[in-house]
């Protein structure tokens, strides 16, 4: 089955950065398109930022500029670095993925990114 873990998440200050990482699973990596989004308490589930299969990229407005989606299609791995992080960046963010085949729609556990003083 489908299996998208995250890992790098945490606590750090305003104007700091983090990477985070999805390892994906279960699925034909390269023609998948990922994406990356956040839910801060109290709020919906947005977008941040997604990349095609072929490295196409979009991003949220309010990350423009500051985060980077890339992806590994041989280690079948996302990751989003998250420079110049501000307290509203604060958020559980969430790998996701839609399977080309069954169209199911996949998500990970969630880590937990803290931006604070």
């Amino acid at each position: 089955q489908v299996q998208l873990v995250e890992s790098g998440g945490g606590l750090v200050q305003p104007g700091g950065s983090l990477r985070l990482s999805c390892a994906a699973s279960g699925i034909i990596f390269s023609i998948h398109a990922m994406g990356w989004y956040r839910q801060a308490p109290g709020k919906e589930r947005e977008l941040v930022a997604h990349i095609t299969s072929v490295g196409s990229t979009n991003y949220a407005d309010s990350v423009k500029g500051r985060f980077t989606i890339s992806r590994d299609n041989t280690k079948k791995m996302v990751y989003l670095q998250m420079n110049s992080l501000k307290p509203e960046d604060t958020a559980v963010y969430y790998c996701n993925t839609r399977d080309r085949v069954s169209g199911g729609v996949y998500w990970g556990q969630g880590t937990q990114v803290t931006v604070s003083s």
